[in-house]
Parts: C-alpha cells; sequence; structure tokens
C-alpha cells in the first residue's frame, strides 16, 4: 500500500528495495519558500544497517502490511534460536538472535508475548512497556547505605544485568521499564 513520505511516521514499517525498514526517525522541513522535505532516517530489519532518505512531499513510499499474533515463548535451541508457539494453531518457529537480540532480556519461558509477522515470516517482538521479574542475584545491602539514589547491581531471571536500590533481595519481584531497562518498582505478591 502506497502513502505520500508526509503521512508516514516514526516507527512505521517500510518495504525498499525488497528488503524491510522502520523508520527510527522523521522530519518534515519547510526552508523559507522552497518546497517541503521530508527526511527520513530508516533502518533495515534483516541488516541492521541505517539509511537516510530525503524525499519531496508527492513521493511514494509502500508501507509494509505487518500481523501480530500472541505466541508463546517455549525454549532457547543450542544454536542460540529462541522457539516460539502460535497460541492458536501450536506451530512452532524460532527467532534468530541477531533478529531480537537485547528483547529476550524481558521474556521468561513460557510467557505470552505479541510476535510481529510480514508475509507469514515472523520479523519481531513487540514487548508491553514493562514486565514483572524476579532477582536471581544481587549483593545483600549495607547498613547504613541510605543515601538518595545509591543503586546496586542485580541480574534478573532471565540474565540480564540491572540496577535497583539497595532493599532489593534475591527472589524480589520487580517490574522493569522495557524501553529503558530501568527499575520501577518492586511488586507485592
Amino acid at each position: 500500500m502506497g502513502v505520500k513520505a508526509t503521512e508516514v511516521r516514526k516507527g512505521q514499517v517500510i518495504e525498499k528495495d525488497g528488503d524491510l525498514h522502520v523508520i527510527t526517525d522523521y522530519e518534515h522541513k519547510t526552508p523559507g519558500n522552497l518546497r517541503a522535505i521530508i527526511q527520513v532516517r530508516l533502518k533495515s530489519l534483516s541488516t541492521g544497517a541505517s539509511t537516510q532518505l530525503r524525499l519531496g512531499s508527492n513521493d511514494m513510499l509502500e508501507v509494509a502490511f505487518l500481523d501480530r499474533k500472541k505466541c508463546t515463548y517455549v525454549y532457547r535451541e543450542s544454536s542460540g534460536e529462541y522457539v516460539f508457539m502460535d497460541s492458536q494453531t501450536f506451530d512452532q518457529f524460532p527467532l534468530t538472535e541477531e533478529l531480537i537480540g537485547a528483547a529476550m532480556g524481558y521474556v521468561v519461558e513460557n510467557s505470552t508475548i505479541e510476535v510481529t509477522f510480514h508475509n507469514g515470516r515472523p520479523i519481531g517482538l513487540t514487548l508491553p512497556p514493562s514486565v514483572v521479574l524476579a532477582i536471581k542475584e544481587t549483593e545483600p545491602a549495607v547498613r547504613g547505605n541510605t543515601a538518595t539514589n545509591v543503586k546496586k547491581d542485580a541480574v534478573l531471571e532471565t540474565g540480564r544485568a540491572i540496577k535497583v536500590p539497595p532493599h532489593i533481595q534475591v527472589g524480589d519481584q520487580v517490574k522493569v521499564s522495557t524501553e529503558t531497562g530501568d527499575f520501577q518498582g518492586r511488586v507485592n505478591q
């Protein structure tokens, strides 16, 4: 489906040169009495390479049709691929570490997550804004260390390292932002 360059927005996925690209930056410029210029920064979903496009207001871009399905993360193979199962059809499919990489630091086995598909092929994950995970490792709190904004290192059950306040202990459930990776609070069970 073709749309004008003025109608695309940051976060949309477009097809260009047979590859899928996500728009990471969008800027509409109108210098003086000249024609409008649209600067678009793209990131390839297959290679990760960034490119920049300079478009006129009447230029057309091909927006990719994406399908999102609820899937369950089943396990990680020895080859490094992550295996997911479609919750509707029970079909299993792998996603490579290059494709989803850092997102798996927020996903535990048997959890439900949205997987994005293009033409029946999985291309990525859609994470919720925050997740609740257990603390697997952290150093014990030091008595008297109650200064504000003091943080200590902790490892989540997924293996991801974060900074937490001194009162957090091993086994605590914590809420973590998937956008920034920051600690948002302890969750009472």
